[in-house]
């Protein structure tokens, strides 16, 4: 009963361990608002009670708005979703010694890297030495450029593709330097195709930065995902979409993005 559902991210941890991401907006809300910064990782039964719940086939992201490669059972956590198409993204701090929870267990892993970082050469140090152990083994590695970044990170050397992006405002998805990409369809791609599961086991429709939860749809410790899928708060959420009100909801108010990155 998980019809249209095609991407989901479990966010197995919401600590991060990189502090230098001056567009994130974690660090304005450790600063203003430390009560909401309720870091943490998920319960790995409630990761098993997912992994049991999605259908085969469809993309499961492992991380939110934390650093994945902090989960301290991450191989045991990938290993739940063979059935799954396996990506993560991530900062590339913990590359190599996570090394061989990551080789084979995943099918896509991104590595982001962004303009002005000031750990810029140490984190090229540590790519280059993850392509080296992992050879041509899964997974696929991509550089996520945000921004004009510093290196092109060995392209004609490795397979890997190279994606950009724009920068938003840290506490959003608006702001951006040129107009995002709208669908033809005239709705958010997320709305229609998405869930986001929160550590806590709080359900999003998507990964927008949201620390007050003004977009969540439900609870996996009261519901199950089928219920939440086609629960009331989602239905009434996407028939603001598909309407084109998607302005009368509260998060996707002040948001400019549909569901389509835009370099």
């Amino acid at each position: 009963m998980l019809n249209g559902l095609t991407n989901v991210n479990v966010e197995l941890t919401s600590r991060c361990n990189k502090t230098s991401c001056f567009m994130c907006g974690r660090r304005k809300i450790e600063r203003v608002y430390p009560e909401l910064a309720q870091w943490g990782d998920m319960d790995y039964e409630m990761v098993k009670s997912i992994s049991e719940q999605l259908p085969k086939g469809i993309v499961v992201q492992f991380h939110d708005n934390g650093e994945p490669l902090l989960y301290p059972r991450l191989g045991e956590a990938l290993a739940l979703f063979t059935g799954q198409i396996r990506c993560m993204d991530t900062n590339g701090k913990l590359l190599v010694e996570k090394a061989e929870e990551i080789i084979g267990n995943l099918d896509t892993i991104t590595i982001s890297v962004f303009e002005g970082d000031v750990e810029a050469d140490e984190q090229y140090g540590i790519v280059y030495e993850f392509l080296e152990k992992k050879g041509a083994r899964k997974p696929k590695v991509i550089i996520r450029h945000l921004g004009n970044t510093k290196y092109v990170y060995l392209q004609r050397h490795w397979n890997i593709l190279h994606a950009h992006r724009q920068f938003h405002s840290p506490m959003g998805s608006y702001g951006y330097t040129k107009p995002p990409t709208i669908p033809e369809i005239g709705i958010c791609l997320d709305a229609l195709s998405h869930l986001v599961i929160k550590r806590d086991g709080k359900v999003a429709m998507c990964v927008r930065f949201d620390p007050t939860g003004l977009g969540i749809i439900g609870d996996m410790n009261k519901e199950s995902l089928d219920e939440i899928w086609n629960g009331a708060k989602r239905k009434l959420a996407l028939k603001f979409h598909i309407k084109g009100e998607r302005h009368l909801l509260p998060l996707c108010k002040a948001c400019s993005y549909w569901g389509i990155a835009t370099g």
